[in-house]
């Protein structure tokens, strides 16, 4: 049986939150494969994001949030930062008939469950970013790669451009789904 939204974005946050706490000390400037960004910035990335989950899914407007987002919203605990906005973040998903509703993002209005699919999406990808940069295997399960590479194919080329991500590498042909999965959204397999 294929796994579904919720349980998705469970796994990968997972994945992301694992990732986060492996991380040390000293790691927090190590270079990730994301071009230009440290670890600090690539967690600082998705703290954003997960601070920008609960106003979103309770109908706020991109304008409504404003800036208050934007620049380091870890502060001097990168890992508290991080547990914080994310529990946060997967409660608000967890509010039942929460996927049903339609969110603003910066390119329209979307269904819930699309942007929560983005979002599972870009915990995976992240956590191997961060898992790299820490000299950690890749984290993402077969199941769970197999299925966002079914969500996400449909939309790598309509995001080709926007800057989210780099476009395809491409892996030969005994690659498994993890792989394919960062291949896809422009990662060199390592």
């Amino acid at each position: 049986m294929p796994v579904e939204f919720l349980d998705a974005h469970g796994q990968s946050l997972a994945l992301f939150d694992w990732a986060v706490h492996e991380t040390g000390p000293g790691d927090w400037g190590r270079a990730t494969p994301c071009s230009g960004w440290s670890v600090r910035d690539l967690v600082n990335h998705l703290v954003a994001e997960q601070l920008w989950v609960p106003p979103l899914l309770e109908g706020a407007t991109l304008d409504d949030v404003g800036d208050r987002f934007e620049g380091d919203v870890l502060g001097e605990d990168p890992v508290a930062a991080w547990d914080t906005s994310s529990s946060a973040a997967r409660e608000a998903w967890l509010v039942p008939g929460v996927a049903q509703r339609t969110v603003h993002v910066s390119f329209g209005l979307i269904p819930a469950e699309e942007y929560g699919w983005q979002m599972a999406i870009d915990f995976a990808v992240h956590a191997w970013d961060l898992a790299t940069a820490l000299g950690q295997p890749n984290p993402i399960p077969s199941d769970l790669a197999a299925r966002l590479l079914e969500v996400v194919r449909p939309w790598v080329d309509d995001w080709q451009g926007l800057g989210l991500f780099d476009p395809p590498v491409a892996v030969g042909r005994s690659a498994s789904d993890a792989t394919r999965l960062i291949a896809l959204l422009g990662r060199q397999p390592r």
